[in-house]
């Protein structure tokens, strides 16, 4: 076709670029703007394995939630980089497992359809993390002192299990849970040359060098936390720069400063989730999870005994943590939450209450507000989204 002059052109274009915009948003509402949501379980009744629900992005509300795989006890979730495959650490045949499921994609909620699963090695794994490459897998074994690695083949399967490296010692601050090492978190730094995970027994985040071309990884290193704090999990914050560890023993958060060159972490802040005298009258209070808002300004940690999530603002020069609130979780035991990627939601879920809770996150001030959309959800532990 040819066009009389360049307005005509850009006319044109610009037609077509609002059509564009039409479509789309005639797709986003017939999906009704809605992301699915994975729920990781515990091994009591009633919970039957991996659950699914989906968040509506508008309004915040949380469909029924499916049963999308049997598994027993599948507790911690992690997602394959394309969005292809789940992974979950659980038991099958009453052997502690890590189990790989196929997404398939359907009208109305996806489901899971087993692809194979590998034996842990170690007994049961509390834990599990997959690095972007698609290619290596973490998990981490809370009871057995260890750190177990795995290969993914390039269609998303487990390979094989490659490595499981024995922690050791512990730092004795609190009396039988300090006695032996418990790693609880795996992860990766933003840039893929390490790992890390925390362990709750020694006190310390032990860092590892990683080497993604023949799927391994080897000590390189730990940082330490406030003794008797108890490091649990740990997230980055989007700059890199920044590392938040959550202590569970006595709710904290420290944050340290990250070398991304030498793999290393300095301690800049510790300070506590739940101030001690709020806590004197719990007989439980344990922290359990932490994420940092997309944005970067704030981060949020649980509170389980206290049952609420606290938020923090994030200082933009030194990375530090004032605290905004502490929001109740409309449910018992908070033993995890997520954002979603947009985040304008915190979903939290309720161990021993069976729920999962939907808050509206305010992005200006960082506060909860309870979005009174709270579903069943059985022995929910662990909140996982279609896109992380």
């Amino acid at each position: 076709m040819i066009f009389p002059n360049e307005r005509s052109t850009r006319s044109v274009r610009t037609f077509a670029y609002f059509v564009l915009l039409l479509t789309a948003a005639y797709q986003w509402n017939l999906m009704g703007g809605q992301v699915d949501v994975w729920i990781g379980t515990g091994s009591a009744w009633p919970s039957e394995g991996i659950y699914i629900t989906q968040l509506d992005l508008e309004s915040g509300k949380l469909s029924r939630a499916e049963l999308a795989a049997e598994i027993r006890g599948p507790g911690f979730l992690a997602m394959h980089p394309d969005g292809s495959h789940l992974y979950a650490v659980g038991a099958l045949d009453q052997k502690p497992v890590v189990a790989c499921y196929a997404i398939e994609r359907r009208e109305g909620h996806n489901r899971l359809k087993f692809v194979n699963a590998l034996e842990i090695g170690d007994g049961g794994a509390t834990h599990v993390s997959v690095n972007q490459a698609g290619n290596l897998l973490l998990t981490a074994q809370y009871g057995g002192g260890s750190v177990a690695s795995f290969s993914l083949e390039t269609d998303g399967s487990l390979g094989r299990r490659l490595q499981i490296l024995e922690h050791n010692g512990g730092s004795g601050v609190v009396a039988a849970r300090q006695d032996r090492p418990h790693p609880h978190w795996t992860g990766f730094s933003p840039d893929q040359r390490f790992a890390f995970v925390p362990d709750l027994g020694l006190d310390r985040v032990m860092i590892y060098a990683v080497n993604a071309g023949n799927q391994s990884i080897r000590s390189h290193g730990h940082a330490e936390v406030p003794a008797g704090g108890g490091p649990r999990h740990m997230k980055f914050h989007p700059n890199g720069r920044w590392v938040y560890v959550l202590n569970e023993l006595d709710l904290s958060v420290t944050t340290y400063s990250y070398d991304a060159e030498h793999g290393s972490m300095e301690s800049v802040q510790t300070i506590p989730s739940v101030p001690k005298e709020q806590l004197a009258k719990e007989q439980f209070k344990s922290a359990s999870e932490i994420r940092v808002h997309p944005s970067g300004r704030f981060v949020y940690s649980a509170n389980r005994g206290h049952d609420t999530i606290t938020a923090y603002r994030v200082d933009p020069e030194s990375g530090g943590l004032q605290v905004i609130e502490r929001e109740h979780v409309r449910g018992a035991t908070p033993r995890n939450f997520n954002i979603d990627p947009s985040g304008r939601w915190l979903l939290a879920a309720g161990q021993d209450s069976h729920t999962l809770a939907s808050f509206a996150i305010d992005s200006e001030t960082g506060e909860l507000t309870y979005n009174q959309s709270v579903i069943h959800a059985p022995s929910a532990i662990c909140v996982l989204f279609e896109h992380e």
